[in-house]
């Protein structure tokens, strides 16, 4: 009789099932090019961290957020805190889709992420990454998100009920 492989019980909110579950999440395709792996033909750890920005970026440009409007605007949106688990290699060549969604607490925007496989089957990696808004000329936190993204984020949190 073949034994079940045993799993790990969930030790971070990125290992939680919740995550996986893809209803609202905006989606941007990628493809493991050469350059972005090592000699072995396996994609390089941070690559991974470029894709997820990358997407992140085009979800906020499908709703109304140029980060070139926001440079204009004085703000900035560092990257405060990320965490990230590895499941499975992405090898040359191959497709996937790396899917984000957001939740804004206060002025903190939390990100998950999930790079997956085109048909949805397999999880590369799970992460999480927290952006806070930053005024550019003070150096400091905004207490309030500029208007233009106050209004992207109510889209975005229209686009989710949908």
């Amino acid at each position: 009789m073949p034994t079940k492989n045993p799993q790990l019980p969930p030790n971070s909110p990125i290992d939680s099932p919740a995550l996986h579950t893809f209803e609202h999440w905006f989606e941007y395709p990628i493809r493991a090019q050469p350059h972005d792996t090592d000699y072995a033909g396996v994609v390089w750890h941070g690559n991974y961290i470029k894709w997820m920005e990358s997407a992140r970026v085009e979800y906020l440009r499908s709703v109304g957020i140029e980060f070139a409007d926001l440079v204009a605007l004085g703000c900035d949106l560092p990257v405060v805190e990320l965490s990230i688990r590895y499941h499975k290699p992405i090898k040359m060549g191959m497709a996937a889709t790396v899917k984000t969604r957001m939740e804004l607490t206060g002025v903190r925007m939390n990100w998950d992420y999930a790079i997956v496989s085109k048909d949805g089957e397999e999880l590369f990696v799970s992460a999480k990454v927290t952006l806070v808004p930053v005024d550019r000329e003070k150096s400091k936190i905004m207490r309030q998100l500029p208007a233009v993204m106050k209004d992207a984020f109510a889209r975005m949190l229209e686009r989710g009920k949908s």
